[in-house]
């Protein structure tokens, strides 16, 4: 039966306070703290080393806690206090699948499983009815990673740890089994932290993202205000696309070498900032033929990309300063091109202290 969910409720799963981990008194994890809701998906995202997997595998139990505490339900547990990874009603998902290579799809997925059907349902459900007799080694590795999450979900865990799922496949399957790996969270009403270095998978995936850097948590918000609204600018430039404008504030609008816009100073910038750069994305500006008096060119441009369904353009202005613009790869400009760019978005743009 399909469980009922929401993208938030009140009911806490999961919850770090002050979290640290050390491996060999150097310290991976800093100070974390976070909390997860029933049924949600929490994605986790930062460069190689910022301590995304270690904070999996010290809710899992695999490796000790330096300071702080884990709430998992009605469990706490903080350093010194050893939970054996079994007694915590956890289940993982690894990135090299880690299934049993003698035994069968089925059995893989009712290993140690008293109720059968459920390992059915979730045969069913991810559509592995037909492979329920083949043996790890002649599945694709989309198979093989529907069977793993298959086998977690089927043992009823209270929550689901995600380690890169979907980094060891090809790129045209990953799109398609985010939303399949999604979709059966959802129905299991099984809340998830799964961490990721794929930007575009946690903010199409996730209920909430969180940030990582250096072992610290940078912002944890919705996707769109992740993107959108990013509170430092470490999270602006690891999530999407983004080129920073000189500018200077004017009562809640700011100037710069493409006119006024609306902007908000982010709530990082020193208190009192006037000297400014601005945040753009690609999409937050437009492109065109600069031809004389009623479209003056204002930057020049230094190199194109053809993306399929777009172009990506980079424009030097007239100050110096380089911003890039996605448009339809049906507009052409060649290298050295004058062009005209001037703002599009229909939002406050977001603005951070000069440097």
């Amino acid at each position: 039966m399909r469980r009922s969910f929401s993208s938030r409720t009140n009911l806490v799963i999961l919850e770090l306070q002050n979290l640290s981990v050390s491996y060999d008194g150097d310290p991976v994890v800093r100070d974390l703290s976070l909390s997860l809701g029933e049924s949600e998906i929490l994605m986790l995202v930062g460069p190689t080393g910022c301590g995304k997997t270690t904070i999996l595998r010290a809710v899992a139990g695999l490796v000790p806690v330096s300071a702080g505490e884990i709430r998992l339900g009605e469990r706490l547990i903080g350093p010194g206090e050893s939970v054996p990874p079994e007694k915590r009603n956890v289940g993982m998902v690894f990135q090299d699948f880690a299934l049993f290579p003698h035994l069968t799809v089925e059995k893989n997925i009712g290993f140690r499983l008293r109720d059968k059907k459920l390992a059915e349902h979730w045969l069913a459900t991810l559509g592995l009815g037909f492979l329920r007799k083949a043996l790890p080694d002649t599945l694709s590795g989309g198979q093989k990673q529907r069977v793993a999450l298959a086998r977690a979900l089927a043992h009823e865990p209270g929550l689901i740890l995600l380690d890169e799922p979907l980094s060891n496949l090809d790129a045209s399957l990953k799109d398609t089994l985010r939303w399949t790996i999604r979709d059966a969270l959802k129905e299991a009403g099984v809340p998830a932290l799964w961490v990721t270095h794929d930007q575009d998978e946690a903010l199409s995936i996730g209920d909430r993202v969180g940030v990582l850097k250096e072992g610290r948590l940078e912002q944890i918000d919705t996707p769109e205000g992740c993107f959108a609204r990013p509170t430092t600018r470490f999270v602006a430039e690891f999530l999407g696309e983004a080129s920073f404008l000189p500018g200077r504030m004017e009562g809640g609008r700011v100037e710069s070498a493409l006119g006024r816009a609306a902007a908000v100073v982010a709530p990082t910038a020193p208190e009192g900032t006037d000297e400014v750069d601005i945040l753009v994305r690609p999409d937050d500006l437009s492109l065109s033929l600069g031809d004389g008096a009623s479209c003056p060119a204002n930057g020049r441009v230094a190199w194109a990309r053809y993306e399929g369904g777009s172009r990506l353009y980079a424009v030097v202005l007239e100050d110096g300063s380089e911003v890039r613009i996605r448009v339809n790869h049906e507009v052409h400009h060649d290298a050295g091109d004058p062009v005209h760019v001037a703002f599009a978005a229909n939002h406050p743009l977001r603005v951070f202290g000069r440097g």
